[in-house]
């Protein structure tokens, strides 16, 4: 897959650049209804004998449009979209800047040098997808603003227990710490990356030594608790249990949530050491015990737990 940066106003040559079916939207998440999106183009690239193509968008719209929105918390960062969009064998991903020009673009001028102008054929998106000035342009209007130069097809609703998958939704699920629910929506294990930084190393005098996580991009931390999870470090998966918070038991007035992995099995130094961390399962909130004895007697349930959890996954995979 190549990757192509674009900035308003590009100047790309339409006789150029090769013919292409394109897949249109924002795609935080590439979740299942992205996902569909994408499939949908493929195909259809291929129905066509041409090139698949993704646009996706950099910043997200808020950080320039909305009010006072410095920073956005992403579920997939713009390199694991690469990542994810290389994985389903797209060929090329335009990524367009998104500036408050870009964004003032009429929807005729949008379709004129963005559609038009890249020697597009065929358009995919979804049935909610706007473009142009305050998101005026619909898939709906598209067929007008095509100006007879190529074809599209819209993707409908994908839902799930009757709720639309949407970003939004996902957001929300990690947000509540619903981390096997959200499982369901993205078809993989939502995951974060980052890597081991110097803790407060109280785990290891506890019994159980924990591997200290600062992430490395802007992604959305699920709720403050418990968590079943395993690690990819050094090319290898680890089994662990996670906490995700600011560890009352021994702090009164901490306010920023750490993530925490100990890791079942493992002795290895992974002191600065980048690693993945995949989620999968919610065990219990952060409590304050009123001993390090009760502390502990609890950690031990919640690494029982989570080895149970491992146990089933593994023999459940075995007979599929």
């Amino acid at each position: 897959m190549k990757t192509i940066r674009i900035s308003h106003p590009h100047t790309f040559n339409q006789a150029k650049l090769p013919p292409t079916v394109l897949a249109l939207g924002y795609f935080d998440g590439v979740h299942l209804g992205h996902q569909k999106v994408v499939k949908t183009a493929l195909a259809k690239a291929k129905e066509m004998g041409i090139t698949c193509s993704v646009m996706t968008f950099d910043p997200h719209p808020s950080v320039v449009l909305g009010k006072d929105v410095e920073l956005v918390e992403y579920i997939t960062p713009l390199f694991e979209k690469e990542e994810l969009f290389k994985e389903m064998n797209v060929d090329f991903l335009y990524i367009v800047h998104f500036t408050k020009e870009f964004a003032s673009l009429f929807p005729q001028q949008f379709v004129d040098d963005y559609i038009i102008g890249l020697n597009v054929q065929h358009v995919v998106a979804g049935f909610d997808f706007t473009y142009g000035r305050l998101g005026k342009g619909t898939m709906e209007t598209l067929p007008f603003h095509s100006r007879e130069k190529f074809t599209q097809t819209t993707v409908e609703k994908l839902a799930n227990d009757n709720e639309k998958i949407s970003s939004t939704l996902i957001r929300r699920l990690i947000g509540e710490g619903k981390v096997s629910e959200v499982t369901k929506l993205l078809g993989r294990y939502y995951t974060i990356q980052g890597f081991v930084v110097d803790g407060e190393k109280r785990g290891r005098t506890i019994g159980f030594p924990t591997a200290n996580i600062r992430t490395t991009e802007n992604f959305i931390i699920p709720k403050m608790g418990v968590y079943a999870v395993r690690i990819k470090v050094n090319s290898k998966w680890y089994n662990g249990v996670c906490n995700v918070g600011v560890k009352p038991t021994f702090h009164d007035n901490k306010t920023v949530p750490s993530i925490e992995v100990h890791l079942f099995d493992f002795s290895e130094d992974i002191y600065k050491e980048n690693v993945i961390v995949e989620w999968h399962k919610r065990i219990r909130s952060e409590q304050k015990f009123p001993s390090i004895d009760e502390l502990i007697k609890q950690i031990g349930k919640d690494k029982v737990e989570a080895q149970e959890y491992f146990e089933k996954l593994y023999e459940d995979t075995c007979f599929l």
